[in-house]
């Protein structure tokens, strides 16, 4: 072995701690970070955070953006769900296939990581752990520093090349051990603890299950559940709308050209798409119009009046705008249609 390793940076407080008690060994770190569409570990996202804890550790940093066959693991993960729609333990035998490549690419040993036993109860409890490590083949390769000493020492620390004493054996939900940690390395700016996976929250989760059960999850339709109120209107059809002005502008870049628009004609009021899946859908694009246009009715500061007038177009198309007007839909309505 040599003394080259691949670090798997998050940018989180974690991962930027493994490296730091790794490089004080003098081991040679690539770091390697994974990128989708679901992140939320900083607002500006994972990619930032992680290209900041690179620059702050002064280490090379390869970024991979893994959204399209991350949907192909939501669809069908091997060993399930989260508490959510999180497929965690799929996900990390995905990354850490994709950090052994990257491992081998380069001529590097072993590869690093933030894991912490038990910090996480999906993907880091011990029998996760070694079962992620086996179907991937890194047995021996992955070294833990956080947690070192609550694991069998790594090829790494057998042959040396890590002094296994220099390692920690943190385990546990509390995050009182790795803020200390960062205080005696001086590192002071790092993410909140509470970023991570869209997957792991409720309302998203719901939403990702609504697309899946209607074989509709793919990049451009998860794009839209990161805005706005969603509905769902037929088994072909969904409608989104936005909730304020930063939204209606962000709808608009990611309608597509089969889309219709709806907006209150000559008033303030949001921006809503209708998509639509099938060419042949089982209900009435005429009825499917009627009732988004309604429910975008009732999402505006004018639903107790009577009839509203709603502008709707094919996106892409503003100059062939058409008015219906319409009766804001009742509440109960709403609710039973809302994701």
């Amino acid at each position: 072995m040599n003394k080259k390793a691949i670090a798997m940076l998050s940018g989180g407080l974690d991962s930027i701690l493994a490296v730091r008690l790794v490089q004080e060994q003098g081991i040679e770190i690539h770091a390697i970070n994974f990128l989708t569409i679901f992140c939320t570990c900083t607002h500006k996202g994972c990619q930032h955070a992680a290209t900041q804890a690179a620059k702050q550790l002064n280490i090379p940093l390869k970024v991979l953006n893994i959204t399209e066959e991350y949907l192909e693991i939501i669809k069908k993960p091997k060993h399930g769900y989260g508490s959510n729609m999180n497929p965690c333990i799929d996900c990390r035998i995905f990354t850490f296939g994709m950090a052994k490549k990257y491992m081998e690419e380069i001529g590097a040993s072993f590869i690093i990581t933030g894991e912490v036993l038990g910090e996480r109860p999906m993907s880091q409890r011990r029998d996760a752990i070694l079962l992620i490590e086996k179907e991937v083949g890194l047995k021996g390769r992955i070294l833990r520093p956080l947690s070192a000493k609550l694991f069998d020492p790594t090829l790494a620390e057998k042959e040396g090349i890590v002094d296994r004493e220099k390692l920690l054996e943190i385990s546990g939900r509390s995050r009182k051990p790795q803020i200390e940690l960062a205080k005696n390395f001086n590192i002071n700016d790092y993410p909140c603890p509470a970023g991570g996976c869209l997957l792991t929250d409720p309302g998203f989760a719901k939403r990702i299950r609504d697309l899946l059960d209607h074989n509709e999850l793919i990049l451009d339709n998860v794009r839209l559940l990161k805005f706005g109120r969603h509905f769902r209107l037929s088994e072909e059809a969904k409608l989104v709308v936005g909730r304020d002005e930063g939204e209606n502008g962000e709808l608009e870049k990611l309608a597509m050209p089969n889309d219709l628009l709806f907006k209150l004609a000559d008033r303030q009021g949001p921006v809503s798409i209708l998509r639509i899946s099938s060419i042949r859908p089982s209900v009435s694009n005429e009825t499917l119009i009627a009732l988004a246009a309604s429910i975008a009715a009732y999402h505006t500061k004018f639903r107790s009046e009577e009839a509203l007038n709603i502008n709707y177009w094919k996106a892409g198309e503003p100059g062939g705008e058409a008015t219906l007007a319409i009766k804001p839909a009742k509440a109960e309505d709403v609710e039973k249609a809302r994701l």
